[in-house]
């Protein structure tokens, strides 16, 4: 979610990295769409990439600017908040850099999809994710309906 990327005065550098750790991970992962600022080019975004994705991953709009706008889109869109996943982030985040207290993301759930705002640093990016990748399959797993492990 970049303006600047998405006019060409920047490379994306964020979602291929993001996109990289998850195939790494082992997930299969759709093609890195890259979305202007604006709060409902990114909720309309968001609404797209949920159509057949178990978690939608956003990069970038989560700061302090006044056109960063990623949580409130997303704020509009999910059904639910998993605030433990943005809290995990950040505070994995804070360990490297007290920069991440200038992050806003959130995460939460749209019908049966995870979504889950990045920081557009790539650094951070795949920090953030890092810090989460290791729940992402039971988080998936429970929004299809699976049972906790006991």
């Amino acid at each position: 979610m970049s303006t600047r990327v998405a006019t060409g005065v920047y490379d994306d550098a964020a979602g291929p990295a993001v996109a990289a750790l998850l195939r790494d991970a082992g997930f299969d992962v759709g093609d890195v769409v890259v979305v202007a600022d604006g709060r409902e080019r990114v909720a309309d975004a968001i609404v797209a990439a949920c159509g057949d994705a178990d978690v939608v991953v956003t990069s970038g709009g989560t700061g302090l600017h006044p056109g960063d706008a990623t949580p409130e889109a997303t704020l509009d869109v999910i059904d639910r908040l998993a605030p433990g996943i943005a809290e995990a982030m950040r505070a994995a985040s804070l360990a490297v850099t007290p920069m991440a207290m200038l992050s806003r993301g959130v995460a939460g759930t749209r019908g049966r999809t995870l979504v889950v705002n990045l920081p557009g640093s790539p650094k951070a990016a795949v920090e953030n994710l890092a810090a989460i990748v290791p729940v992402l399959r039971h988080a998936v797993d429970q929004l299809r309906g699976g049972d906790h492990r006991r």
